[in-house]
């Protein structure tokens, strides 16, 4: 049954029709930051890869048209930006490691493409690493009796999976997409999914046209290299070619079995080709190239092609391959070999490999029976996790393929977006592989931390070593510099849970623990001086320079809970590696801060009331000095101005009971929690609301914090910075993911009760799993894809007329949203909290 999404923002309205041509508004391209242009060989695996293919495939330099071209005006075009984050869906081949790394060989090519999918076409397109987009989105245009349609404004669209058992669950990340004319004049149908031994994206399109006139025009705004302001564009030999005048570009190359009629590239916004549709609805200004060869002039291009027009009724079946490469050999050679390769045969492959995935996990069959939808979010977000780690850099995970409000975001500036690496993330990504019965990922994503970790090595450090970076590039270059503990924590508790889980022996665990571990845990004892670019600063656990929002220094609980759990884990594994005298030392500090926990983060003189209007002693979302009963202000962040610390409430806490420091019967922890679930608090405070699950029940949802400004305006309902700045009036809405934290903790709770036992025990995990379980699956889109953020009702729709619920256009998928499910979903099955460290509570007694 396919998952069908409502209509797009202008597609509830019916196409005013007329004699006159109207070109309906082409929605903001979405503008993100992704990150700089990536240095590629012109020498490069990927040449190698196509040359293997066979003669038949393969393209000559004479195809590589040198003639003189008739050259598009209008550069730069208009000002670049990125598409909507909001993503349907993700995709890349599965490859399997070769002795813990990504190999490129002739029987195992690597294929090094990743897509998105959002507003029912394609957009963001990857090539390379995995945040070196190539292309912003690519359409279809429709013209017909007294009309011109985009795709993505003029149509309703559905998504489902092309491959699916028995169960529905998905098989492979390969879409389905019906798009739909709002007043049922054609349909397109498109099958997208990359070749597993190319560097090429396949996309196979029926147009079936419900009368005489529809005509179909491809629509391709390329973004190389990661930015979309130094494109050059050019038609050769039925291909539409893009790359910049860098030395070391990439190269995209889109080509399909079926010749344009006729096809256009020029500047967009001026010259490529949609206005000369709206015109007339042909394309009868023509422009070869947007730069001639001694020239270089670069801006955002596009490309507008012809297909034939459809006869009705009879679907014009199109295969479209999109071929990339560090030259433009390599890339039409792979756009060419996979379109020879075929629809089955390539299909197939990519299918098979997923499946291969899947069939390795021992743990997610069993694991479904506690869910509420069959399973069907939860193979999905097994393979969403794995789509999002690097193919160069083995075990580079990264938060999210997309960048957040991108369609607002300039992408003139190349940014990686939420295409990084940020340690924390990570580690709940690497859990959540473990819970699946996946150790070989987690294995080599451990081993990856040392890239990211500080080091005498680390270019431009001086001072204390041991930190992990706040946020780099999959290859380790450097982007943000902050201090953030629980960064440095859970790379040891990862490294602790391997080890219990068999992944590490005693040899790899001693090496690591000199390696990596040992420096960590030494920082989060003793801190020290930071120099590294912008930031020289002396930091002394457990106040962190930034806690797990990455805005406010202090003393956190979630910080604080990681750090205590980070020191216990590394005491066991110096235990264990004869380092006995750093054991001690560890333990202590350790003990110490547990000690000292309640007077630096529990205010007795507090500000906020339950919803029966008592006050009690609770948990502070974070305090500055550690001085809890103090009116210290937060910092302004986000556009809100600080407010007295004990006003903010964040669940954070509950951190304290998943890692083992508190017991879930706590009172401190509940008296917090019913503070939490006041919802008589002002917006601006407030933390929970309710949304309705599929079987109408009610389910919560969450926001970080009180006054959390980290989302759209709610009263213009611009997108977070949409104008370079943001104001008061700045909303960070509710993070699906903080349901299934909640959900972690009323296991626990339940647990502890002693109510998990016998028929009654059985019971009250299915309450659990029909409201924390469910609640998160209420969150998924119509391609089961989790966001960061979810609408909470409050303020102005948006320009997309958001409801309840709905993700924003924040960043989806989030890697962490889908982590926190698998791992909730885990604990659920087994009846305990599965990121729990027995070893914490033992040891602290």
């Amino acid at each position: 049954m396919p998952f069908t999404e409502q209509p797009k923002q202008d597609c509830g309205q019916l196409k005013q029709h007329s004699s006159s041509l109207t070109l309906k508004p082409i929605a903001l391209a979405i503008t993100a930051s992704l990150i700089g242009l990536a240095s590629l060989s012109a020498c490069s695996p990927i040449a190698d890869k196509s040359a293997s293919s066979t003669t038949s495939n393969a393209v000559s330099n004479n195809e590589i048209n040198t003639a003189s071209y008739n050259i598009a005006p209008g550069a730069p075009g208009k000002a670049p930006t990125w598409a909507f984050s909001g993503k349907t869906g993700i995709g890349t081949s599965y490859e399997p490691y070769t002795q813990g790394q990504y190999q490129d060989s002739q029987q195992n090519p690597i294929s090094r493409v990743w897509f998105s999918i959002a507003q029912g076409i394609l957009t963001e397109t990857m090539f390379g690493l995995i945040h070196n987009a190539q292309l912003k989105e690519l359409q279809f245009v429709i013209t017909g009796n007294g009309f011109v349609d985009t795709e993505k404004d003029n149509t309703i669209s559905s998504i489902e999976y092309l491959d699916t058992d028995a169960n529905g669950r998905p098989q492979s990340l390969a879409y389905k997409i019906i798009n739909r004319d709002v007043e049922g004049k054609y349909q397109i149908e498109k099958h997208i999914f990359t070749d597993p031994g190319r560097d090429t994206l396949v996309m196979r399109v029926t147009f079936t046209a419900f009368e005489a006139g529809i005509t179909p025009h491809l629509y391709v705004n390329p973004h190389i290299d990661n930015a979309g302001a130094n494109d050059i564009g050019r038609i050769d030999h039925q291909a539409l070619i893009a790359y910049t005048a860098a030395p070391h570009s990439s190269v995209m190359t889109v080509k399909s079995d079926i010749n344009f009629v006729r096809a256009t590239t020029g500047f967009e916004g001026i010259s490529d080709g949609l206005a000369d549709l709206a015109d007339n609805g042909t394309l009868d200004t023509l422009y070869s190239a947007t730069s001639a060869p001694d020239n270089r002039t670069q801006g955002n291009i596009a490309f507008t092609a012809s297909y034939p027009e459809v006869t009705p009724n009879q679907p014009l079946n199109i295969n479209l391959a999109i071929g990339f490469g560090h030259d433009e050999l390599s890339s039409l050679t792979n756009a060419k070999a996979t379109l020879n390769a075929g629809y089955d045969a390539v299909l197939g492959q990519y299918n098979a490999g997923w499946r291969s995935y899947l069939q390795s996990l021992p743990a997610i069959a069993g694991m479904a029976k506690s869910t509420t939808d069959n399973g069907k979010l939860l193979y999905t977000s097994a393979m969403v996790l794995k789509a999002q780690e690097d193919k160069t850099y083995a075990g580079a995970l990264i938060a999210s393929l997309s960048n957040p409000w991108g369609d607002t975001v300039s992408a003139i500036t190349p940014s990686t977006g939420y295409k990084a690496v940020w340690p924390r993330d990570f580690y709940q990504c690497a859990m959540a592989f473990l819970a699946m019965g996946d150790t070989q990922t987690p294995k080599v994503a451990f081993e990856y931390l040392k890239k990211v970790q500080v080091s005498d090595k680390t270019s431009g450090f001086s001072g204390t070593p041991g930190w992990f970076l706040q946020k780099t590039h999959v290859d380790g270059q450097i982007e943000w510099v902050g201090v953030q503990l629980d960064q440095t924590a859970m790379p040891i508790m990862l490294g602790w849970k391997l080890w219990q889980a068999g992944g590490l022996s005693q040899t790899e665990l001693s090496y690591w623990y000199q390696e990596m571990l040992k420096g960590a845990a030494d920082f989060l004892v003793s801190g020290g001086e930071v120099n590294l670019d912008w930031n020289h600063t002396p930091v002394t656990p457990p106040k962190t320079q930034q806690e797990r929002w990455e805005e406010q220094a202090g003393f956190s609980p979630s910080t604080t809970a990681a750090v205590i759990a980070g020191l216990v884990t590394a005491s066991d594994i110096a235990k264990a590696v004869n380092d006995l005298n750093a054991s001690q030392r560890y333990l202590d500090s350790a003990k110490t801060l547990n000690q000292q926990l309640e007077k630096h983060l529990v205010t007795t003189q507090g500000l906020l009331t339950d919803s029966q209007g008592v006050s009690t002693p609770y948990y502070l979302r974070l305090s500055p000095h550690g001085e809890p009963n103090t009116a210290t202000k937060l910092a302004a962040n986000n556009g809100k101005a600080g407010l007295d610390q004990r006003q903010i409430l964040d669940a954070g806490f509950l951190e304290l009971v998943r890692y083992g420091v508190r017991g879930a019967t706590d009172k401190l922890i509940n008296q917090s929690l019913a503070l939490v679930d006041n919802t008589k608090l002002e917006d601006n405070l407030r933390l929970k609301y309710s949304f309705t699950a599929k079987d109408g029940s009610s389910v919560p949802g969450f926001r970080r914090y009180g006054n959390d400004g980290y989302g759209e305006d709610t009263v213009t309902g611009a997108n977070y910075a949409e104008s370079g700045g943001n104001s008061d009036n700045q909303r960070g809405r509710v993070w699906p993911f903080f349901t299934g934290e909640r959900g972690h903790f009323e296991l626990a709770l339940a647990s502890a009760k002693g109510e998990l036992t016998g028929t009654k025990g059985q019971q009250t995990k299915q309450q659990l799993i029909n409201t924390y379980v469910q609640g998160m699956e209420t969150f998924a889109n119509a391609g089961m894809m989790l966001p960061e953020q979810a609408w909470d009702g409050v303020g102005n729709a948006t320009r997309y007329q958001y409801r309840l619920g709905q993700g924003t256009n924040s960043a989806t998928p989030l890697a962490w949203t889908h982590a926190e499910y698998i791992k909730l979903v885990r604990s659920m099955n087994d009846g305990q909290l599965w990121d729990h460290y027995p070893i914490v509570p033992e040891t602290l007694k």
